[in-house]
């Protein structure tokens, strides 16, 4: 009901835009070189064969290898372990604020000559919490009872995830800044388009990645069934 409720809202103001807004019919004048889909992409490939921005980009689409588990997977052992999702989910509210104020507060960092300093700053504490993290799923166990996860466990987590984000911002500010400071004005929007779809690729393909990896990885043993490893799915389902 919901999606349906806010797709119909989408659809009618999309519509009513399309049909009551007026186009300004003056001329004005183009501000980037690019005048098309074969030249803005002719433009793209331009920029890539740079070799400065060759090696930025491998640099950035390998750079959170290090923590792509951590932050695809410590979700899901958590839920896996017992922790309810409804649970995990109202977590995520105090989480609202500080991602609100974070950037405000980070971007004096990196507004400077160098923004980049605060990325690799940040690198080695979210590659900490990537311990944290698997500390709190192998915890989760331990502190559990019959009446669920007592205060004290959510508290941490709440913690945890606040630390993290710190991290997590301070890293994402910092390269958005990077690719603003970087990018010709004239091509302004082509060039940070594509610095911020490489961005993003380097975080997305490693957590595919990792999740991927998770059954296979898994160390899973049977109880009550002699012969039977559970290394594969048809094992366990049996």
């Amino acid at each position: 009901d919901f999606l349906f409720f806010w797709g119909a809202v989408f659809l009618v103001t999309t519509t009513l835009v399309a049909f009551l807004k007026k186009e300004n019919q003056e001329p004005i004048p183009a501000k980037e070189e690019t005048k098309g889909i074969t030249d803005t992409y002719r433009l793209l490939f331009s920029i890539i064969k740079m070799p400065a921005v060759l090696t930025f980009c491998l640099l950035i689409l390998t750079s959170k290898i290090g923590f792509s588990a951590a932050d695809a997977v410590t979700g899901l052992k958590l839920v896996e372990e017992g922790v309810p999702k409804e649970h995990l989910a109202l977590l995520a509210v105090p989480m609202v604020p500080l991602q609100i104020i974070l950037p405000l507060v980070i971007s004096r960092y990196t507004a400077g000559p160098q923004p980049l300093n605060t990325f690799y700053k940040a690198m080695p504490y979210r590659l900490l919490f990537g311990l944290e993290f698997a500390f709190l799923v192998w915890w989760a166990p331990k502190v559990k009872h019959e009446g669920g996860f007592p205060i004290y466990y959510y508290a941490v987590v709440v913690l945890s995830y606040a630390l993290h984000q710190i991290t997590l911002y301070s890293m994402y500010v910092a390269i958005m800044a990077f690719n603003a400071k970087v990018s010709d004005p004239l091509i302004g929007g082509t060039y940070m388009t594509l610095l911020n779809t490489v961005s993003n690729l380097g975080g997305n393909w490693p957590s595919t990645v990792a999740l991927w990896l998770v059954d296979p990885l898994t160390v899973k043993e049977c109880a009550g069934a002699q012969g039977h490893t559970c290394a594969t799915a048809a094992a366990a389902e049996v």
